[in-house]
């Protein structure tokens, strides 16, 4: 009989609650007003030639280097940072290696790494969701061979200096240390130029947050020029679609578009930690584009946002966030709905815990 491996067996499954997803947005962290016009008018003008053709990644890399200040053979184009964690497990990790994750976080780390065949080593974050150094540090062992970081972290928008980071990437000379960069346009830390002084050290962005673009399914990885090369024997040479490729130039084009966008983020991030604040609700600065707060009864709040025509994400189930819902943000006008409905939604969970008491 067939089977399939053991890791695969075990496997956790990740079902992110994608059905029925009506309303405004504000649970999967997406960008809530799309992409750029520019982007929809190249749609319009793709032909069946194009899309007969296999894709050829090549020059739009060239460009992708370019745009992030660094050359052509140390980036690679990915299906999404999905693929970009995928790729590295799979060239990197053997069973019986151990990989390390600080939680809570991404949970697709975890997935692929036990999928690789390889041991999880789970980090806690310290108080108030602080990043771990010494205990990471203090985890590496010569099994170590693969290390993520989301920089901002997801779920807690929480970030970790540039020197800590560093510091990790000194630990662990013999693992591949990957920083995620995913909500890199809501903050501006990047690890991209310390990247050159370490051929251990992976970088990935996306441009399904700030650019709209999570429906393409498009990111890169950048990493020392060796270290890519074996990364491509491990990649499809078609992982990226011809749509994503031929409407990327033109969403790197119009940055004045996604500035405007994140700076109505920014903006709407600071109106929400403001209401929270004045409700009593605990909350963590973040510097994504979602806050996470403590709302206490975190499936009724999300229950009630959802009957007010507003999605958000229940997180209590992650290491240290009891009690905790994760809300995207997007411009002013979706932020004043948003405002309206969390007021609403607390004043509502509020009264029933009020009518229960004896």
């Amino acid at each position: 009989m067939l089977r399939p491996r053991d890791a695969v067996r075990t496997l956790p499954e990740y079902h992110p609650p994608l059905a029925g997803r009506d309303g405004l947005r504000l649970d999967f962290n997406e960008n809530t007003l799309g992409c750029s016009p520019r982007v929809l008018s190249r749609l319009q003008q793709i032909g069946p030639e194009e899309l007969a053709r296999y894709p050829e990644r090549g020059a739009m890399e060239e460009t992708v280097a370019e745009f992030l200040g660094v050359r052509a053979p140390e980036l690679l184009l990915t299906n999404g940072v999905d693929e970009a964690i995928h790729l590295l497990c799979e060239t990197y990790l053997e069973p019986g290696d151990e990989a390390v994750i600080v939680v809570p976080t991404y949970s697709m780390y975890r997935i692929y790494m036990i999928a690789a065949g390889a041991e999880v080593i789970s980090v806690r974050s310290g108080d108030d969701f602080r990043f771990p150094t010494e205990d990471l540090c203090n985890r590496i062992t010569p099994r170590t061979r693969l290390i993520a970081i989301a920089n901002p972290n997801n779920p807690t928008g929480t970030i970790a200096p540039k020197e800590e980071l560093l510091r990790i990437t000194r630990c662990a000379p013999d693992s591949a240390v990957l920083m995620d960069e995913a909500y890199f346009e809501f903050c501006g830390q990047t690890l991209l130029a310390e990247r050159r002084e370490f051929t251990n050290l992976f970088v990935a962005r996306t441009f399904s947050k700030a650019y709209g673009l999570a429906g393409l399914r498009i990111g890169a990885l950048v990493g020392d020029a060796e270290q890519m090369r074996a990364l491509r024997r491990v990649s499809s040479p078609y992982n990226v679609n011809a749509i994503a490729l031929a409407c990327l130039p033109e969403a790197l084009g119009d940055q004045n578009y996604i500035q405007e966008y994140v700076d109505g983020v920014r903006e709407s991030r600071g109106r929400l930690e403001q209401a929270l604040e004045a409700a009593g609700i605990r909350f963590w600065p973040s510097e994504a584009n979602f806050v996470l707060a403590r709302v206490g009864q975190a499936p009724a709040f999300v229950e009630g946002m959802r009957r007010r025509g507003i999605l958000v994400r229940d997180r209590s189930s992650d290491p240290g966030c009891e009690g905790c819902a994760r809300i995207t943000l997007g411009p002013r006008e979706h932020t004043d709905r948003l405002l309206a409905a969390l007021l609403e939604t607390l004043e509502e969970i509020g009264a029933a815990q009020g009518a229960t008491r004896p």
